[in-house]
């Protein structure tokens, strides 16, 4: 699983520059049982109508698999976009 943060950078004049993505990789012991999972993508953005509970609640509900599980590896790096 891939958890990504991206933050919009700035220059001295307080404009757009360019953006970096923070991701962290957390990998799991393949298991049958997670197959369920499959491979998907969901963003949430804050300066849209939709609520961060109700996104957080769907995360949660699709991510079920994983929640009592420990991670065998996790990643943590940048990169520019």
């Amino acid at each position: 699983m891939d958890l990504t943060r991206q933050f919009d950078i700035s220059d001295d004049g307080g404009e757009h520059d360019h953006y970096v993505q923070i991701h962290c990789e957390l990998r799991y012991k393949c298991e049958p049982a997670l197959d369920v999972l499959g491979s998907f993508n969901s963003w949430f953005f804050h300066d849209t109508n939709a609520g961060l509970d109700k996104w957080l609640a769907a995360m949660e509900g699709h991510l079920e698999p994983l929640l009592a599980r420990v991670p065998s590896e996790i990643d943590v790096y940048e990169e520019p976009v």
